[in-house]
């Protein structure tokens, strides 16, 4: 019998062995080909690139997987213990793979046989990142052996700290959510060291099955689930049993985070600053690189900007009359459930849509645009107001047929059923006001003169409405706006600002044709000087003074300023007739503000990879001295500046001198009252398709552009004097409120002389009509009066000198403004 049972027990233990050695061949050919674990330690998951104003304000995220990458000593305990309690209590004591667990699953699973219910697993932190990272997710039981040795491999490779480190920043959350980090920000729009421990329990209950506990569909499965995260915290000494059911007796409170910009009116400087990105490093390091871009963007000035493009384009929009409504919808009914399925514009909340449900003599009854859409809710619910017939008279000019017709009644304009946008009117309840998208387009671009930094930037009236950015994709003709450069040319190259120009007709032949350009209005003046030339905008003048330094020159000067790559040499140019953008043309009188340097916009500060190393920096001027420990009486430090020098400073000086008096006594004379330093130049194309204002003060550099997106006339008297500068004079208004006043600095060695303004010659200061005029070192008025220009009267073959009565005597009238 011992015999016996002494054979058995050999013959156990060799069948034993043999089973051991087959699972041991089965185990060594599974995983002899088993991935690499050491790529953990190089582990560099796709991160969330955030994009930040120039106070530091988060402007935008762009992300394929929504992650913010958190080393554990970032994490709060509490935070760690909720994912440990849901996941994997004993993780710190396990050697990767927990036994007790697997046999626990294993019973489990053996009494759920022939139930339906889904297998229990027992995967530790560790396996599950050696699943998530190694692995597929496939449910066999060659992955499940895979997962167990890598697991062993792991946790003698990386400490427990890497390998929660590695897992919290892996694992998907839902909504687009990976990382912890990213998570707190997706659901509650918190940083991680906020979580309430409600708050850590839900998000460590989401991995299970992120969908199962969708916070909106499954709103009590996903309580059910958090609370029971919660009883394993406490029940493994994580947080006292009050504070568990305190956290257990509230709601999820999830309050998801919005997507895309986060910085309001900031949507077209984010789209550009989203292109730049892209076209240096490419999508996959905007979408998963992580990056930390520090933008230009002045947050308050870029308010103002918008509200001040907005007002222009409104103001010209509405005297043109009301076009129709956005849509009609059916009222018989609840008139709220087809209004909510009408887009409203997302970055114009001052506005509303509205539905007219009525019509009287004196006001027009309308239903708000619920917050909240609810099928069936009683039209007593629905917030209601009304318009006067003060508040739409501007639209009672309405649009039929692609003409205005004058209404006699609100009746006439608006009817029930039309779908409106309104706004409220201030200290009112229920009154509101007709409002209507323009047509009518433009872009304004604020610039640091001195760096390129573009402080603000709209692009038009509404993102939502039209993504096309009009101040950087908008090729449009400057008109005017150009003559400082053609001037600025002139005074670098011998000519003075009280160099006389004869203002009169002129004929070019071009080609077979003959060009016969005009002022604005039809008239001229004769010989003027070229400060009066610039002042009133003469475009006679203008082309003859092309025309007598060379349209080489002014070609080169632009594409100088940056204002074109190639420009062609042509007279028709000097008017400003190529096509450039509101960018550009900011650049292009950064240079003359800033004293002649050459400018290259950024709306970028700085970019810093996802270790914070910076890979662009927009100044690179060198600062000597910067960083010093401490001060030993050595002098201030100096940053030097190396930008090319494309504009004599003096010449920069003149031009900006002629400039202000464009502001004072020109084109732009409703600039002049906002009472400060300030030099600029109107334009306005043919049949006034375009209107612009460029303008600066010593440290502030705006443009403004307004058009139809398809060029089309804006009407008689459409200049950019009427519609473009008084944009420019609202923003500086709000930009400068709070700044004082600064001169333009003169340069040192710059004389300045009285001149008589008209003739430009020598004149005995405080004399009408006489004006104090900036000249170069070796330059003054002229001793006799020299009028380039006089051969086009008198077939002569060049500039010809006169005496000043004969300048009287060839004036024909005051020139018009363009």
């Amino acid at each position: 019998m011992v015999r016996l049972i002494g054979y058995f027990f050999g013959v156990g233990i060799v069948l034993a062995l043999l089973v051991a050695a087959g699972i041991a061949l089965y185990v060594g050919d599974l995983t002899k080909d088993l991935p690499d674990y050491e790529v953990l330690a190089k582990y560099e998951p796709p991160v969330t690139t955030r994009v930040h104003a120039a106070d530091g304000a988060l402007m935008a995220e762009f992300a394929r997987e929504r992650r913010l990458y958190l080393p554990i000593q970032a994490v709060p305990d509490r935070v760690k213990a909720a994912f440990l309690s849901a996941e994997d209590k004993n993780f710190y004591n396990h050697p990767g793979v927990d036994v007790t667990g697997l046999a626990r699953a294993v019973v489990t699973n053996i009494q759920n046989l022939g139930s339906g219910r889904r297998p229990v697993g027992a995967s530790t932190i560790t396996q599950q990142v050696a699943k998530n990272f190694l692995l597929t997710s496939d449910q066999t039981m060659q992955r499940k052996i895979k997962e167990m040795v890598l697991s062993f491999r792991i946790e003698q490779a990386y400490s427990k700290d890497r390998i929660l480190e590695l897992y919290l920043n892996e694992i998907f959350f839902g909504l687009g959510s990976y990382g912890i980090a990213g998570a707190a920000l997706t659901y509650f729009d918190k940083s991680v060291n906020e979580l309430t421990l409600a708050e850590a329990a839900y998000l460590a209950a989401l991995p299970k099955g992120p969908s199962n506990y969708h916070p909106f569909r499954y709103t009590e499965r996903a309580i059910e689930r958090r609370n029971w995260v919660i009883d394993q915290m406490v029940a493994n000494g994580y947080a006292t049993a009050e504070e568990g059911e305190k956290a257990k007796a509230t709601g999820l409170n999830v309050s998801p985070r919005r997507r895309g910009t986060y910085l309001f009116a900031g949507e077209y400087f984010t789209e550009e600053v989203r292109r730049d990105i892209i076209s240096r490093y490419g999508e996959d390091a905007l979408y998963e690189g992580g990056l930390s871009v520090r933008t230009t963007l002045d947050p308050q000035l870029q308010l103002y900007a918008r509200k001040a493009l907005q007002n222009g384009l409104l103001r010209y929009d509405t005297l043109r009359g009301y076009r129709g409504p956005v849509t009609q919808i059916d009222i018989s009914g609840d008139w709220g459930v087809p209004l909510g399925e009408v887009d409203a514009l997302s970055d114009v909340p001052e506005w509303q849509l509205a539905v007219v449900l009525g019509t009287e003599d004196d006001k027009i009854s309308i239903g708000i645009k619920p917050q909240r859409v609810v099928s069936g809710a009683l039209s007593e619910e629905r917030e209601t107001g009304t318009i006067a017939l003060d508040d739409m008279k501007w639209a009672m000019r309405h649009v039929v047929d692609g003409k205005r017709v004058k209404a006699n009644r609100q009746s006439d304009v608006l009817k029930p059923g039309d779908v409106i946008f309104v706004e409220k009117k201030p200290d009112t309840e229920r009154a509101w006001e007709l409002r209507q998208v323009p047509e009518i387009e433009g872009a304004l671009v604020a610039m640091d003169p001195h760096t390129g930094r573009v402080l603000a930037m709209v692009g038009g009236f509404s993102y939502a409405d039209s993504q096309f950015n009009r101040a950087t994709q908008a090729y449009r003709q400057p008109g005017s706006a150009f003559k400082p450069i053609v001037y600025a040319a002139a005074l670098d190259n011998g000519y003075t600002p009280a160099s006389v120009v004869l203002d009169a007709p002129i004929s070019i032949q071009v080609g077979n044709d003959v060009w016969e350009p005009k002022n604005y209005g039809g008239k001229s003046a004769g010989p003027s000087t070229l400060r009066a030339g610039i002042e009133r905008s003469r475009n006679l003048m203008t082309v003859r003074l092309a025309k007598d330094m060379g349209m080489q020159l002014v070609a080169d000067y632009a594409e100088h300023f940056g204002l074109y790559d190639k420009m062609l040499p042509v007279l028709a140019m000097s008017l400003g007739s190529g096509e450039t953008t509101v960018m550009r043309m900011v650049s292009a009188y950064a240079v003359m503000a800033n004293g002649g340097k050459q400018i290259v916009p950024s709306l970028v500060d700085r970019i810093q990879d996802r270790y914070g190393k910076t890979v662009y920096k927009h100044d690179r001027r060198e600062c000597v001295g910067c960083v010093a420990n401490e001060w030993t009486g050595q002098d201030e430090p100096e940053i030097i500046n190396d930008r090319d020098q494309v504009l004599d400073p003096m010449t920069a000086y003149q031009i900006t001198s002629m400039m202000q008096g464009v502001v004072s006594r020109g084109t732009a004379v409703t600039v002049s009252e906002l009472g400060r330093p300030i030099a600029g130049k109107t334009g306005t194309t043919n049949d006034e398709k375009d209107a612009w204002f460029v303008g600066y003060t010593p440290d502030l550099v705006v443009g403004v552009f307004m058009g139809y997106d398809t060029p089309r006339p804006m009407g008689r008297g459409s200049t950019g004097g009427g519609l473009a500068a008084p944009i420019f004079k609202e923003f500086m208004a709000n930009a400068l409120k709070d700044m004082r006043p600064v001169d333009f600095q003169v340069p040192e060695g710059m004389n300045v002389i009285p001149i008589d303004r008209k003739t430009g010659m020598r004149a005995q200061a405080g004399q009408p009509g006489v004006i104090m005029e900036a000249f170069k070192p070796g330059t003054g008025p002229a001793d006799s009066y020299w009028v380039i220009g006089m051969e086009d009267l008198e077939g002569a073959g060049g500039p010809r000198v006169i005496s000043p009565q004969a300048n009287r005597a060839v004036n024909s009238g005051a020139g018009g403004l363009y």
